[in-house]
């Protein structure tokens, strides 16, 4: 069920055809989604400010942002940081990725006769029930509040197509909707915030390449209140640096499962149809005769000679073919506009009692930085 991780046929691509256009409708990659992203931003800013001088932690700041933005897509709904729905939703899609590729995982998976056992990786069952019963709870009330053909958000749109096709034989269904929610909210969190991570993580350890950073939006954001995306196209140091986080960061390193559909021969290897297929991005964004710089941060990766913004064809931090990623488009949109914007009001300084940074990353479904202190400190812009 869903439509992430689930079998090729005619329910994903009816479910994948029907979250496109919706998703689309719903403002990803226009202006009414810069405002709600905007919007979020002036949240961040405000915790930020509360700590200025003062040694924090960033990883819950960034996972409520993340989480509130696809929540406002897709239940039309916020939350504030303090709010307890919102801490439980961040804590259970959390520990369910902590859990996804633990050995407990690997040993369910390897050994059937221990899945009825009190054993650690129920804890994942009980978790990603209690998101069930969260993502039941809030499809109840848009049923109760909805006025049919006047969606408010995703919710709302799926509700309106489940009426149209009540009559027919359709994949569509409220069960099919609560996994689509799930499904949508985890990969619309743990990717972004924890891209956001890496990035201000590398961003304090190598105070040059922020300071150039920026240099550059202060110049195109003179005379500016509030950046857009379009201003990108503007910036080819800052996109370089965008880019090379999300190549470090490695968020999701073996992509979704694909399946071959029929029998392939593929570089003189025969390959069965149903063959399960597993992307490695891991090899592909650290690939020797790809990058200049494969095994560090630079964004020289992304730039060439004249110091233009160019993207290897070796970056695929969304995948690639049927299956790639559903929100790129917002994500590439909040990881632009958030780490533009907060750059251009504050300075991130590695702690001086931090010790060494360690950028080793913590394996799971999605790829995360361990745990960092941060400190910050307003700019004084010329």
């Amino acid at each position: 069920m869903g439509v992430i991780v689930v079998d090729y046929g005619p329910r994903w691509k009816e479910h994948r055809r029907f979250a496109l256009m919706t998703l689309r409708n719903f403002g990803l990659g226009k202006n009414t989604m810069e405002d709600r992203i905007h919007g979020e931003i002036q949240h961040i800013i405000k915790t930020l400010e509360k700590n200025i001088g003062i040694k924090m932690s960033p990883q819950v700041m960034f996972h409520y942002a993340a989480t509130n933005i696809i929540c406002q897509v897709l239940f039309g709904t916020r939350y504030e940081y303090d709010d307890e729905l919102n801490k439980e939703i961040v804590r259970c899609l959390t520990q369910i990725n902590k859990a996804i590729n633990g050995p407990w995982a690997m040993l369910y998976d390897s050994l059937p006769f221990i899945r009825s056992l009190p054993l650690p990786f129920t804890k994942a069952f009980r978790n990603m029930e209690t998101v069930r019963t969260l993502a039941k709870k809030l499809i109840r009330e848009h049923k109760k509040s909805r006025v049919p053909g006047e969606p408010r958000d995703f919710l709302d749109c799926y509700l309106d197509e489940l009426e149209k096709r009540d009559s027919e034989k359709t994949t569509f269904s409220e069960e099919q909707l609560i996994m689509y929610a799930i499904d949508l909210q985890f990969a619309g969190t743990d990717t972004t915030s924890n891209t956001l991570l890496t990035g201000f993580l590398y961003l304090m350890t190598h105070p040059d390449i922020q300071e150039r950073c920026q240099q550059e939006i202060d110049q195109v954001m003179e005379g500016k209140d509030q950046i857009c995306f379009d201003d990108r196209h503007n910036m080819p140091f800052t996109q370089a640096v965008i880019h090379e986080v999300q190549r470090v960061a490695n968020t999701v390193p073996l992509s979704v499962v694909h399946c071959t559909t029929r029998d392939t021969d593929l570089m003189g290897y025969s390959i069965p149809k149903g063959t399960v297929i597993i992307p490695n991005l891991s090899s592909l964004l650290n690939e020797q005769g790809q990058w200049k710089f494969p095994n560090d941060f630079n964004p020289k990766n992304f730039l060439n000679n004249k110091g233009e913004f160019v993207k290897p064809e070796a970056f695929m931090p969304f995948s690639a073919g049927p299956r790639t990623c559903l929100g790129e488009g917002l994500a590439r949109m909040e990881l632009f506009l958030i780490m533009v914007t907060l750059l251009k009001k504050f300075k991130f300084i590695w702690p001086e009692d931090a010790g060494e940074p360690d950028y080793t990353l913590v394996y799971g479904a999605t790829q995360t930085p361990k745990p960092y202190y941060m400190k910050v400190q307003l700019r004084e812009i010329q």
